[in-house]
């Protein structure tokens, strides 16, 4: 459809139309209602009340509300700064860790055809690791900045984790590229449309169950998340390098979080659960469209259930337990995967 004449300002504007649509409606709402929802799922868990004070007049809706007050809360705590020398740095670090988290976005397919992906480009799950990688550095200056050793100290774990945890990730989506044989996102989407033996469609979670797993984790520990939270470990290092950070600079913290959580989600679903495609269902037609724009989000949700239920079900790991997992148990996992994927591609290549 062509909104402008110009092509230039057509694309611009379909860009700009794709991004408020997918990133600022899906992610950022989804993201904000996570805020409320993984508080009162822990509290449902752990057989509490959970939120449940903000109302408007005599309605609670089993505090809903929260998800307007504590913006507001946020916006009139007062914004402190601790005794730095480096206060520009203190500032920028909550930006360097929320864009990149925004950014990767561009590059995943929601439906079918070019018009929904924001960016349409080949480089696909590569962009994603060159963007994604860029977080550990809002979290390297933040602690830095911050001249709290509690701050340092989970500002080196971050850096640590993140960098053993890539290792692994990317050695474990190695072998979902060489089943499909490509990097483009949705080229891969379009590959898992194919079935195996007739009657099961060829998702990744299907071909490739045991770097699902593992992506899984490497992917909640890329996001230090709990069970790998101890960058952030409250009894350790009291909130780890978010402990001076304070109003609207603590929320953007939060919130980038959460956008991680979503884009492990829609990754997982692009790579190892079909992406768009419902099996059994093909076509072009805007209901179809819709339908498997919607089957897409529903799969990232599961996701994002499912990070949730790991949270708020298993104990934190010792960070000397997060380090061992990272390089004697995820990394020789995501090589013999790959070794397996070889062989596999090559008998089969053979018949």
């Amino acid at each position: 459809m062509q909104l402008f004449t110009d092509p230039i300002l057509n694309v611009i504007a379909w860009t700009l139309i794709k991004f408020a649509g997918f990133v600022l409606v899906f992610v950022m709402g989804l993201a904000t209602v996570l805020t409320w929802t993984e508080r009162k799922y822990s509290a449902l868990i752990q057989n509490r009340p959970g939120p449940n004070r903000a109302n408007i007049g005599n309605l609670r809706l089993g505090g809903l509300f929260h998800m307007l007050a504590d913006p507001i809360k946020m916006l009139t705590k007062e914004d402190f700064s601790p005794d730095t020398p480096n206060p520009i740095m203190f500032r920028l670090a909550p930006i360097v860790a929320f864009i990149p988290a925004l950014m990767v976005f561009a590059v995943i397919p929601f439906g079918p055809g070019d018009q929904m992906v924001i960016a349409n480009t080949e480089l696909g799950i590569l962009f994603i690791f060159a963007i994604s990688s860029l977080n550990v550095y809002g979290a390297v200056m933040g602690s830095w900045a911050s001249n709290n050793k509690w701050s340092l100290m989970g500002g080196l774990r971050i850096t640590a984790q993140m960098i053993s945890y890539e290792v692994a990730i990317g050695l474990v989506l190695c072998g979902v590229f060489m089943i499909y044989g490509s990097v483009d996102l949705q080229q891969i989407v379009v590959a898992q449309g194919q079935t195996i033996l007739g009657f099961l469609p060829a998702w990744g979670i299907f071909t490739q169950p045991l770097a699902f797993i593992l992506y899984l984790a490497c992917a909640i520990a890329e996001n230090k998340r709990a069970p790998f939270d101890t960058a952030e470990a409250e009894s350790e290092l009291t909130a780890g390098w978010w402990t001076e950070y304070s109003s609207m600079n603590f929320a953007v913290l939060a919130l980038s979080e959460f956008i991680e959580i979503v884009l492990i989600g829609c990754l997982g679903a692009t790579l190892f659960l079909g992406g768009w495609h419902i099996p059994g269902v093909s076509g072009d037609t805007p209901l179809l469209v819709a339908l498997q724009i919607g089957a897409f989000l529903l799969k990232a949700i599961f996701l994002v259930w499912l990070q949730m239920t790991i949270r708020w079900t298993l104990p934190r790991f010792r960070y000397d337990q997060v380090m061992r997992l990272g390089w004697r148990i995820m990394l020789p996992a995501a090589l013999a995967n790959l070794v397996l994927t070889g062989i596999a591609l090559t008998l089969i290549d053979r018949r």
